[in-house]
């Protein structure tokens, strides 16, 4: 199946602000300087995410991802996109991430805010942990940490989601 034709993975992902309001940033374990994405530590934190399982509410799989990526569900949601977010993989990627099924994701993104002590997030909780360190942005950073081809989101997240981070 060619990469127009393939569908995109339904997502869901978490801009999980602290009480200062700055949100929770980690960097993917699988991408170094010679990773496939290319872009080298300088673009390779994410906000948590993962695939919704099949017939799984949003709600419930934000806060499923927050316990597998972060070892965490010690949070509110504040609020939500208005609509889902796609974006399509670079063509290098298309059979080879996302397990080689999607040409992308389709996303629903969540403001959450963590109502816990930084000592509970704990990276190794999956047996397979994505992350390998993590740490506290300003919102505003979030577009220039991602791979570019997330940037898009990670701009509208900024934009969309900046009246939650304030401190709270």
């Amino acid at each position: 199946m060619t990469g127009d034709r393939l569908p995109l993975r339904p997502n869901v992902g978490a801009c999980l602000f602290n009480r200062d309001g700055l949100v929770l940033v980690a960097r993917r374990a699988d991408i170094s300087a010679n990773a496939p994405m290319g872009e080298g530590d300088a673009h390779a934190w994410q906000l948590p995410q993962g695939g919704l399982d099949r017939g799984e509410d949003p709600v419930e799989g934000v806060m499923r991802e927050l316990s597998e990526e972060i070892g965490t569900r010690n949070a509110v949601i504040l609020g939500r996109m208005a609509e889902w977010l796609d974006y399509d993989l670079p063509a290098h990627l298309i059979g080879k991430a996302l397990g080689g099924k999607f040409r992308g994701q389709t996303q629903m993104w969540f403001a959450l805010r963590f109502l816990g002590e930084d000592s509970e997030i704990r990276l190794d909780a999956d047996e397979h942990p994505e992350f390998d360190t993590w740490r506290w942005a300003p919102l505003a950073e979030l577009p220039g940490l991602a791979v570019p081809f997330r940037r898009p989101i990670y701009q509208r997240l900024a934009q969309d989601f900046a009246r939650y981070a304030v401190p709270g």
